[in-house]
């Protein structure tokens, strides 16, 4: 019989954490799976935590892990993918706004042979200063990392176990699991999800939120391709600096012989474009010695784990 683990980071839902167990055990308990509810309390200063306690107390399937300040979603599922034991692994959002209800389709989805499924809002239920920033964000991400995926941002997915033990968050990368597991070469997909407006509470997010992901999916994109490679990056940007500025320096230092042997050439000075050679000559020695210290860091440091097939 399958397990089933759902995890649900939270950060100060008292309010909606008593309805959104019950519509948990009102959707699984009928079906023949088995479930574990793992609540990851992030550093909370209302009474989710209490509530929380005495939920695990009262069912040994409610599972606890409580941070002592708050470190973020991408830390608190992180910790909930290490406890996870499910063969299946649903994370969700404790607000109410993910509807409990769309377990069942999102695991039928990965039965099809999908190793990751995220959840779409198609039809969302945010104020419109959300909706059309997130609207903007998600289509970049979609062309900037190849996954056509229209909402990176639900938190409504759903994982085979294997995905969720070989993928490492840390900082805000929750926003980027999709590119971070096809990076690891599992496949994702993703499916129409129902979406409820926020009951209780308030939203945690900020536009400050929209500029930082976009840094963050550059850290994502760079790590993904350079990580074990770092000279085909900096490498690559140091040669063309490189001769670009030895281009320039040649240019000028034959027009310099022509004036000085023919008369015919110009005499360098204090020309600019002499200075502008120089600079790029350096900068792209620069770039090239930062790459082979690169390698050098990798080739001491690194060891990569390949992810193994079940099958095999």
């Amino acid at each position: 019989m399958s397990l089933i683990s759902i995890v649900i980071p939270l950060f100060n839902e008292d309010e909606s954490l008593t309805e959104l167990l019950s519509r948990i055990k009102h959707s699984l308990e009928p079906t023949s799976y088995q479930f574990e509810i793992i609540f990851i309390d992030d550093g909370s200063t209302d009474k989710s935590l209490e509530l929380i306690r005495q939920m695990a107390t009262s069912d040994a399937r409610v599972k606890l892990i409580s941070f002592q300040r708050n470190h973020g979603k991408a830390a608190a599922l992180n910790a909930g993918f290490k406890m996870a034991r499910g063969d299946y692994v649903i994370t969700m959002d404790a607000d109410l706004q993910d509807d409990p209800e769309e377990i069942h389709g999102l695991i039928s989805v990965l039965d099809e042979g999908w190793d990751m499924v995220s959840g779409w809002k198609q039809v969302r239920h945010d104020p419109i200063g959300k909706r059309w920033p997130s609207k903007l964000y998600n289509f970049t991400v979609s062309k900037l990392s190849g996954i056509p995926i229209h909402d990176f941002n639900c938190g409504l997915k759903a994982y085979t176990r294997k995905v969720v033990k070989n993928v490492e968050l840390y900082g805000e990368m929750h926003r980027y699991i999709p590119v971070l597991a096809q990076q690891k070469g599992f496949s994702c997909t993703e499916k129409v999800v129902q979406h409820h407006a926020r009951k209780y509470g308030e939203s945690k997010y900020g536009i400050r939120r929209l500029f930082t992901g976009y840094l963050d999916l550059f850290t994502v994109l760079f790590l993904g391709r350079y990580m074990r490679k770092p000279m085909h990056f900096f490498g690559l940007a140091g040669m063309l600096l490189l001769v670009l500025g030895l281009g320039i320096l040649g240019f000028l230092s034959v027009q310099w012989f022509q004036q000085y042997f023919f008369g015919t050439g110009q005499w360098i000075n204090n020309r600019p474009i002499f200075f502008i050679g120089i600079l790029l000559s350096i900068i792209g020695g620069q770039f090239i010695s930062m790459g082979l210290l690169g390698e050098l860091i990798t080739s001491s440091l690194h060891k990569e784990n390949p992810v193994i097939r079940e099958d095999d």
